[in-house]
């Protein structure tokens, strides 16, 4: 596997930060009441997650380790600001829907992981792409749970009615951890079963 394929599938799967990881779970569990949501939360943590570890993977001989976390936590709000005032001005609906919690990517564990385990020890192209598939790992889980939770708690998928029945259930924050639960017990199994195949065909070669 060369080091693009291996950074392309720790992003997606075998390191997603939503389902294998379990970080950035307050947007995840706040923000999935619709599709749409998880669309918009997603891109812009992939945005300032490339522009985070471009730029900090450019500095890490510069920055001092003392004073690294508040370097990082510095460059991560310079980039947050800008997808905020780009939010405010053109999409105002996706701004309002998203509440306190976009402010919150500041400190969201994800960009500031990637930041300390990655991009400060990684080249630039590398942290750039860790960065892109790190956000769309994140973005894919909560668009999927989104749109399951849409779909059962309000008979919709982007806004779109599909019918009149919903369970209310899933609009609540109980659905919301009974869904994150599903989707965490379900990608953890689909991935144990595919590393059994795995290891059962290494034994065939053998």
């Amino acid at each position: 596997m060369n080091k693009f394929s291996k950074i392309a599938s720790n992003g997606l799967i075998k390191e997603n930060p939503t389902f294998k990881l379990i970080l950035g779970t307050c947007p995840t569990l706040a923000l999935t009441t619709a599709a749409f949501n998880g669309i918009g939360m997603g891109l812009a943590v992939t945005f300032v997650l490339i522009c985070s570890n471009v730029l900090i993977s450019l500095l890490k001989k510069v920055i001092p380790s003392n004073v690294r976390i508040p370097a990082y936590i510095l460059i991560i709000a310079t980039f947050v600001t800008i997808v905020k005032l780009v939010l405010d001005k053109f999409i105002p609906s996706l701004y309002d829907a998203l509440g306190v919690y976009l402010p919150l990517i500041v400190v969201n564990c994800i960009i500031l992981g990637r930041a300390e385990s990655f991009a400060s020890k990684n080249p630039v192209t590398d942290s750039a792409l860790d960065g892109l598939f790190m956000g769309l790992g994140f973005t894919v889980s909560i668009t999927l749970m989104g749109a399951v939770r849409e779909i059962l708690g309000a008979g919709a998928i982007f806004g779109f009615k599909l019918w009149d029945f919903s369970i209310d259930f899933f609009a609540s924050s109980a659905g919301a951890f009974f869904t994150y639960a599903i989707f965490i017990a379900l990608f953890n199994f689909i991935l144990y079963k595919i590393e059994q195949k795995k290891k059962l065909s290494l034994l065939e070669v053998k």
